[in-house]
């Protein structure tokens, strides 16, 4: 019984924490800057799914995000290919994208800048939006005195 504790702690000891599984979405969304003409674009990429922004050809094989509960990452795995004036392809991007550090692995090509912006399920519910408060009365209130306990 003592060998069945002990192995029982150990396992508890060396396990690390728990992490939940991140979620594969649907959609990859990237923002894209023509340098030449200074615009910046935002576009969404089916998984898999080859999307053109100027000359580039940009496909997202997978795109994870990491649950509310964790810290905030959202990763890409993508493919960019230039296209050539002679119809052919030249690749000149493949890797993993980060959101939250777009300059990290961003495509920097001379004419046209590509990073990942986030992924996007169109399927998952909306996130809750707060109301805003109530600005008409604001100006009787201040008038009146009257003050609004603090928010919890």
């Amino acid at each position: 019984m003592r060998r069945v504790v002990l192995g029982a702690v150990a396992l508890l000891a060396f396990a690390g924490p728990l992490r939940a599984e991140n979620k594969s979405n649907p959609l990859a969304v990237f923002a894209g800057l023509d340098k030449i003409m200074g615009v910046t674009t935002n576009f969404e990429s089916k998984i898999g799914e080859e999307k053109q922004f100027g000359g580039l050809i940009v496909k997202a094989d997978v795109c994870y995000t990491a649950p509310i509960t964790e810290d905030p990452k959202t990763v890409a795995f993508v493919e960019v290919d230039e296209a050539t004036t002679d119809g052919k392809r030249k690749r000149i991007f493949s890797g993993w994208m980060f959101a939250e550090s777009p300059g990290l692995n961003a495509v920097e090509h001379p004419i046209y800048d590509v990073w990942l912006v986030g992924c996007r399920d169109p399927n998952a519910p909306p996130p809750p939006v707060e109301a805003a408060p109530d600005l008409s009365t604001l100006q009787d209130q201040i008038d009146n005195g009257e003050q609004q306990a603090p928010p919890d």
